[in-house]
Order: C-alpha cells, then sequence, then structure tokens
C-alpha cells in the first residue's frame, strides 16, 4: 500500500476507523469522511499522520445526492490520486416490517445504495490500473436470523449487486471490485456488552463478536497488490454466521 491514496467513507468512527488506520499503517495515505462527529474524525486523521502517511477528513452525508461524489472528487484533490475507495459509510434501521415507513425506506436507500454507488461511479473516474473498490455489506445478506431486518438487509444485499457489477464494469481497466460482510463486531454501535449482543454471539461458529481490526484486515488485503486477481468477490468476515 506504499505511497497510494485511499478514502474510506464512514471512516470516522467503528470499522471504518480501524480500516483507515490499517491502510495507514500499510503505507497509504488516507481520507475519510464523517456525518457530524468533527471531534472523532480529527482524532482519526491525527492518528493516520502519527503512522507517518498524510490524512484528510471531509463532512459528507452519504445520503445527500451531491455529497458522495464531491467527498470522492475532494479526497482525490487533498491525496494527489485516489487508488483505493471503500464504501463504508451505511445507517440500519431495524424494525418490525409493518412499522417500516416510506422516509425510512428512502433515508435507509438513499445512504447505503445511491450513496455507494455515486461514490463508486466518481471514484472510477480518477483510477486507473490497480484501483480498488471495497464495499462493506453485512453478514444478514448471507443468513437473516430472526425478523426485523428486512430494510437494512433489502439494501445491504444491493450491494452485492453492485460489486459484481462494477468488477464487470471496470475489470477491463484493471480495477476490482469486492465486498466483505461483517458479521456481529464490537463497536459503540453494537458493543460487545450491549443488551442483545450474547444472543449474536450465539449465531457465530466462534460463540463471540469480531474486532474491527479483523474486518479491516480483509479490506486491507483486498486492497493490496495481493488481490490484483481478485474481483466481484464476496468475503464473510462473520464468525461463522452463515455457516
Amino acid at each position: 500500500m506504499n505511497g497510494k491514496a485511499v478514502l474510506v467513507t464512514g471512516g470516522s468512527r467503528g470499522i471504518g476507523a480501524a480500516i483507515a488506520l490499517a491502510m495507514a499503517g500499510a503505507g497509504a495515505d488516507v481520507g475519510i469522511t464523517y456525518t457530524a462527529n468533527e471531534a472523532a474524525a480529527e482524532e482519526v486523521v491525527h492518528k493516520v499522520e502519527a503512522l507517518g502517511r498524510r490524512g484528510f477528513a471531509v463532512r459528507a452525508d452519504a445520503g445527500h445526492i451531491d455529497d458522495a461524489a464531491d467527498a470522492v472528487d475532494r479526497a482525490a484533490r487533498s491525496l494527489g490520486r485516489l487508488d483505493v475507495l471503500v464504501n463504508n459509510a451505511g445507517v440500519g434501521v431495524l424494525g418490525p416490517l409493518d412499522g417500516l415507513t416510506p422516509t425510512d425506506v428512502d433515508r435507509v436507500l438513499a445512504i447505503n445504495v445511491r450513496g455507494a454507488f455515486l461514490a463508486s461511479q466518481a471514484a472510477a473516474r480518477h483510477m486507473g490500473q490497480g484501483g480498488r473498490i471495497i464495499t462493506i455489506g453485512t453478514c444478514m445478506t448471507q443468513r437473516v436470523p430472526g425478523p426485523g431486518g428486512t430494510l437494512y438487509t433489502m439494501s445491504k444485499s444491493a450491494l452485492t449487486g453492485l460489486t459484481k457489477a462494477l468488477a464487470r464494469e471496470l475489470g477491463g481497466r484493471g480495477i476490482t471490485a469486492n465486498i466483505v460482510h461483517p458479521g456481529p463486531v464490537d463497536t459503540d454501535m453494537n458493543p460487545a456488552d450491549g443488551p442483545h449482543a450474547a444472543a449474536q454471539a450465539a449465531m457465530t461458529a466462534l460463540g463471540r463478536f469480531g474486532r474491527p481490526e479483523e474486518v479491516a484486515a480483509v479490506v486491507t488485503f483486498l486492497a493490496g497488490d495481493g488481490a490484483a486477481y481478485v474481483t466481484g468477490s464476496e468475503f464473510s468476515v462473520d464468525g461463522g454466521h452463515a455457516a
């Protein structure tokens, strides 16, 4: 990853922050987007810079029709190039089917699907041979363990189709596209000591939550030269949730 430029959307916390720091640790310059918590974003940037790499943060709402592409363009200008896009920004709206509103549907699809599409479209304009588009999905696209996840699962399943189509669309230019499906991961949004954590951990073969760094390791591999012949593929980092 030495000298490569990476943008991680939703990179101010959790899995996104872990990916940003793993990329920097592997030698990349890293930009991140954030929605509201500027202090958390700046902390990630400082950690990137402490690793000897350039860092960059831009406020962007993935659900806003202009923000996704604009963030990509700004990152490419700030870093001087763009080699890797990690579509990590997302939102989860869980609940009974009858309780989901059209507003919920519009918001989730705008952030999880349209935002990833527009960011990927913009990134492809900046990328050359060796470019990488890596999208973060969910284990729920592989196995839906119970009710309440219809909207979220639908939105994340669309990203698998996006990934496979991007692989075909961009393969001739030497750009790869892959998707990573995390299982239950210990973050502030879904802590390993939360009220539903024990049930989630029991659904995995390993019987535990994952760590953000474990997801980041797979993403970093896919971004590197060793994954040059890997595209259009799905990778589960879920502790055996789908086993």
